[in-house]
Formats: C-alpha cells, structure tokens, sequence
C-alpha cells in the first residue's frame, strides 16, 4: 500500500545550510552532513537537498558534496541545484542519489526533462516548480532562480506539460507561504492535482503536524515536504533537527484513511 511521505528539504548556500523566508533573509542552521546523520536516526521518509547557490551562479553542482551526502543517508535522497545537462545529471546518480530535481533549467529547457527522463527513467526526475501569487489578479506564476525571475508562465497548465515531458515527481513549493510555518497554499495544491496523475509533493508552509495532516487528509497519497518544522523548534525559532515520531505520523494516516473509508 502507498502511504503519504513526509520530507525534510535542506537548502545549501556556501557548504552550509539555510533556512529562508519567502525565498530571501537566510539563516544559517547547521552542517549539512550532521543534519543528514540526526535524519537517519530519525528514519524519515525521503530527503531532498538543494544547492541554492549552483543555478543561480550558474556553476556546475558540487559533486563532492553530494558524494558525501550520498553516502552517509540512509533514507532515498533527491538532490536539486546546477544540474543543466544529461551528463550532469549521470555523473550526479552515479553517485549514489536516487532522484535529480530540476527547477530553473526545466523551465528554460523543458526538454531536458525528457532527455534525462530516457536515459535514467521517469521516476528518477523531479521537477520543481517555484510559485508565486501575482499581487493584483491573485493568478500564479513559476518563478526561477531562486525566486528572483519572474518567468509569466502559469504552473497549472506548465504542470500538464511537466508531466507529458516525462516527469516522474513534480514539487510544487510556495514563494508566499516559505518560511511562514502557517500552513500550505491549498488552493495552489488543489489545482496541481486535478490536472495531474504523477506523484505530486508540496512544499511551503508547514509549520505543526496539523498542517501536514491537513493536506493528507484532503489529497491522501502525497509527498508533504518542508524545511522550517524540521529545523526550527518553539515560538523563538531555535534551530533545532526534529522530524515526526513514528506514533504520530501513524495517527495522521490513521485520521486520514478513517475519514476517507468511513
């Protein structure tokens, strides 16, 4: 049976990991290596790891980084940032990592999913989508680079295209709602599934177990992914490696499959 994944997403900037809010005012929390050895202990679900600075540069990702990760997780291991060509995307499983995310670059190139897609396999290819409210007609817009360029393409329908490309995994991650911790953009989500079959997971907004509940409870079979619950602690924001017990993510699906079968 498929259940709900829960999943902690680690943004890298200059080896080291951040946390920002609505893409901008990053903090630093931690080593990425220590993080990925406390998630272990914790045995979440999949980790998703991203190079903010890589596209953004416009350099090549940092191999020997993610050679390290690789190595020391122990859950399945997305990694995201820089990657623009198919041999990069080689070289990066290759090393040990099960899914590559492009965000910038599939947008740019939308073929690049589908090359990448026919040498690995759909479900090795996540494709992120970056989106943002527009302020005047509250329509959505895919952001790229880290938020700062704005691209006038709609995410639903892009959505429709990410997926007949050869997609195996969209992220549909909230600029408005990062770092908030006060819940996910459901209107947001509620539209990506309706026009999609392919795993989807949502990213933005999660800031108590409740709001990840929320979401199984209205979509069931999801990826829910966030960084602030799982770095932050209590009302001052203390750094802090958390992730849900194992008695706890039972009653969200407990709660969930109640709901749905009764």
């Amino acid at each position: 049976m498929l259940y709900p994944r829960i999943i902690p997403c680690l943004l890298v900037h200059n080896k080291g990991l951040v946390k920002t809010i609505k893409f901008k005012d990053l903090k630093y929390v931690g080593d990425p290596i220590n993080a990925v050895k406390i998630f272990n202990e914790k045995e979440v679900d999949e980790l998703i790891v991203v190079d903010i600075d890589a596209s953004a540069k416009g350099v090549e990702p940092d191999y020997k980084m993610i050679e390290n990760l690789a190595n020391e997780c122990r859950m399945p291991f997305c990694y995201g940032g820089g990657i623009k060509t198919v041999e990069q995307a080689h070289r990066i499983f290759n090393l040990g990592v099960e899914k590559i995310s492009l965000s910038s670059a599939a947008v740019e190139n939308p073929n690049l999913i589908s090359e990448i897609a026919s040498r690995v396999g759909s479900q090795s290819v996540v494709v992120v989508l970056d989106v943002r409210k527009k302020p005047i007609s509250s329509k959505y817009e895919v952001f790229i680079y880290n938020g700062t360029k704005s691209t006038g393409i709609e995410p639903i329908q892009f959505a429709k295209e990410i997926q007949r490309l050869g997609a195996g995994e969209l992220v549909v991650n909230s600029i408005d709602q990062d770092g908030g911790m006060k819940g996910f953009d459901m209107v947001l989500i509620n539209k990506i599934r309706e026009v999609v079959s392919i795993p989807v997971t949502v990213m933005g907004g999660a800031g108590k177990i409740e709001d990840i509940g929320s979401v199984i409870e209205q979509q069931g079979i999801i990826g829910i992914a966030a960084g602030s619950m799982f770095v932050f602690k209590g009302k001052y924001r203390a750094v802090l490696i958390n992730y849900p017990t194992s008695i706890e993510k039972q009653a969200l699906l407990d709660k969930y499959y109640l709901s749905k079968y009764h």
